[in-house]
């Protein structure tokens, strides 16, 4: 296979960073995941939440609460890695780069804790 890298970059090193197959790899599986976990948990959700105790009683059912962790799990997730592509693809400073990019890695894992925390709550 030819190299197209100019002689400058092969001495420097510069060139592809061999990590985008596995994001692109995670951001389908999340996508494939999510378009049959998300209209499941709207539909069941949908049929069992007339009320705030109709909702809480969804959450407490072990099966509820299994389909609530798993479709905001692969949302969460399926989120940073969109985000992700953003920041990298639009913000081109790197000390801003950086701070996006973990200020996005921390609140979707404060989200993911959250969600955690509540499933767990409800469904003890």
């Amino acid at each position: 296979m030819p190299d197209f890298r100019t002689p400058r970059s092969k001495v420097i090193g510069l060139g592809a960073a061999h990590s985008g197959v596995g994001h692109f790899i995670g951001q389908r599986v999340s996508a494939i995941a999510l378009f049959f976990l998300l209209p499941v948990f709207l539909v069941a959700l949908a049929l069992n939440s007339g009320s705030l105790a109709e909702a809480h009683a969804f959450v407490a059912n072990p099966l509820g609460a299994i389909l609530t962790l798993a479709t905001l799990t692969a949302a969460i997730y399926h989120m940073r890695l969109g985000v992700q592509v953003v920041v990298e693809d639009y913000i081109h400073k790197p000390g801003t780069k950086l701070v996006l990019l973990v200020a996005n890695t921390l609140l979707c894992a404060g989200l993911w804790i959250a969600v955690l925390y509540s499933v767990l709550r409800i469904a003890a």
